[in-house]
């Protein structure tokens, strides 16, 4: 459930659930919002689950469990996954060493079955887990003028500067914990933590004091972050082994071992995975959406875009499926694809008429790099698929 309610009526939220979590979608006009957090700055409630370990074991354990190496000193973070035996991602987390405790950051929908497992994992260690979800609130904070904006509402120290570390201060009278992203929305970004009884001031600030902030939900997270080409939990992560999406960013292949491990392991020796993540441009849907207001109807696209899923061709062959797609704040229909990474496409350029299945009909689309060509961010994002011997 969100912190923030009334704030978000004020600005005429819809809302949207997400891993049972009641989230913004949109305030109305998302594709302008768009534009703004490409452009500006805007800010986003973010829909995490939080679980806090603590004890004086607790780094020992979770370096265990997850696929990265838990940082042993305050004030750093990592990006991380827990994975199956068979290496398919069960979830994705932030991982922050705050002192006497971690702080991990997950889907919310995989804090409670997580939370459950580990503690079930517990034996001599001295290893506490709780679920603080309802404790914190988190506020996203994106864009080229994203440093500008927490400068002028932070008291205390800078923003922090390296991507996952962070530090502490105040805001108005609320104290808080400001991350440097790892720019998901291939912009610069911050994520501000604060207690749930401050969520209100905070994020008051962060839209109206100091450098104004566009709010922002979850559609516009959405398409921001497919632009960008970093791949979600929701979408492209779940039950995928992390080699496919070009995960190196949340992998450590010199660790000690994990569940899952031996997969991830063996698919890296190989070479290159069985399949890759890639961008398509929907070119033949271009004139169907550019006919729809995206701010008057967000949910307009909807029935045209291809849905998660769909199949897409080369030639008469299939050779993948969509994970997602989006119309991006430059108006432009795009999409994220699971593709065949055999010898024929290799050099994806062999993939010369690609065609997406839409409704039982194929529409032409085009292999696009990523990120997309529409993004000039100010940043890169730590979870762009990169594969080895690429070229």
């Amino acid at each position: 459930m969100t912190l923030v309610s009334d704030t978000h009526g004020a600005h005429g939220a819809t809302y949207r659930d997400r891993g049972g979590r009641r989230v913004v979608d949109h305030y109305g006009k998302p594709e302008r919002v768009g534009k703004a957090v490409r452009n500006v700055v805007g800010a986003i409630e973010m829909g995490y689950g939080v679980l806090a370990v603590t004890g004086e074991d607790r780094v020992a354990f979770v370096d265990n469990a997850v696929s990265n190496r838990v940082p042993d000193e305050d004030g750093q973070g990592v990006y991380a996954l827990l994975l199956d035996p068979q290496g398919g991602i069960e979830t994705d987390m932030y991982v922050y060493n705050a002192n006497e405790r971690l702080l991990v950051f997950l889907p919310p929908e995989r804090a409670e079955a997580v939370a459950e497992d580990w503690a079930s994992k517990v034996f001599i260690q001295d290893v506490a887990i709780d679920d603080v979800s309802d404790e914190l609130g988190v506020f996203g904070v994106h864009g080229p003028k994203s440093t500008e904006k927490i400068a002028s509402v932070l008291g205390g120290p800078g923003a922090p500067e390296e991507p996952l570390s962070f530090v502490r201060g105040s805001m108005v009278d609320a104290g808080v914990t400001v991350i440097a992203s790892d720019a998901p929305l291939g912009e610069e970004g911050y994520e501000v933590v604060c207690a749930a009884e401050d969520s209100e001031e905070v994020l008051d600030t962060l839209l109206n004091r100091g450098l104004n902030a566009a709010p922002f939900g979850y559609r516009t997270w959405d398409a921001l972050s497919l632009e960008a080409g970093t791949p979600l939990f929701e979408y492209e992560l779940e039950g995928t082994v992390p080699n496919v999406l070009g995960l190196r960013n949340a992998l450590d292949f010199d660790k000690g071992c994990y569940v899952g491990q031996e997969v991830v392991s063996r698919v890296e020796n190989q070479g290159r995975p069985s399949r890759r993540l890639v961008g398509l441009d929907l070119d033949g849907l271009a004139d169907a959406t550019a006919e729809i207001d995206g701010d008057a109807d967000p949910e307009g696209y909807d029935a045209i875009l291809p849905s998660s899923g769909a199949a897409v061709f080369d030639g008469d062959e299939a050779v993948g499926e969509v994970t997602r797609a989006a119309v991006g704040p430059a108006g432009d229909p795009i999409a994220l694809a699971l593709v065949r990474f055999d010898a024929d496409l290799t050099d994806l350029t062999d993939l010369t008429d690609p065609a997406v299945r839409v409704d039982g009909e194929e529409v032409a689309a085009a292999h696009a790099d990523l990120p997309f060509a529409s993004v000039d961010g100010s940043a890169r994002s730590a979870r762009l698929p990169t594969y080895p011997n690429e070229g």
